[in-house]
């Protein structure tokens, strides 16, 4: 197991997850994540160490993006950790927007303002992340980045459940959701 995943879900709390994708700022605020181990985590991509081009990205170098399509419809965001080969990510599920939140109405069709970052495929359509973002850094420079660190996580105020959307391990409390 990874306890940089469980430390990384806990940190992106209350950050800020920023893109300038297509041009457009928009941010939100990171108010959900799930953790997901490793080779030893049968709901991760890297369960058992298995490799195949459409899963590399979580093997790469902590703090690198790996953006994967659930289902074959839905694209999902995710930050790696720990050392580079490890397999360990943490899934951002949900942001609260704080800008663009007009590009983000625009991305998203219309629907209403509570329901434009509430999920990983909603998040990543808002913020118009693709496959083509797969293994990109998240520095501080980058299209797509994460930043800052909110008061409220600071004051320790974390829900933490089990997984949600998985068939494997989903008893695992690896859910971290602001209070």
């Amino acid at each position: 197991m990874s306890p940089d995943a469980l430390a990384l879900a806990r940190d992106l709390l209350g950050q800020t997850l920023a893109s300038d994708i297509g041009g457009e700022r928009v941010c939100g605020v990171i108010t959900e994540t799930e953790a997901y181990l490793g080779v030893n985590d049968p709901a991760s991509h890297a369960w058992r160490g298995r490799r195949h081009r459409l899963n590399a990205g979580i093997y790469a170098a902590p703090r690198t993006w790996y953006v994967y399509r659930s289902y074959g419809i839905h694209w999902c965001v995710n930050l790696t950790t720990g050392s580079t080969g490890l397999g360990a990510a943490v899934l951002i599920r949900a942001v609260r927007p704080t800008q663009g939140i007009d590009v983000m109405r625009v991305r998203r069709g219309g629907v209403p303002d509570r329901r434009l970052t509430d999920g990983p495929g909603k998040l990543t359509q808002a913020f118009a992340i693709t496959g083509e973002h797969d293994g990109m850094r998240a520095t501080r420079s980058a299209t797509l980045r994460v930043h800052g660190k909110s008061p409220r996580n600071a004051r320790g105020d974390v829900i933490v459940t089990p997984r949600i959307g998985i068939t494997r391990a989903a008893d695992w409390p690896l859910r971290f959701l602001l209070g």
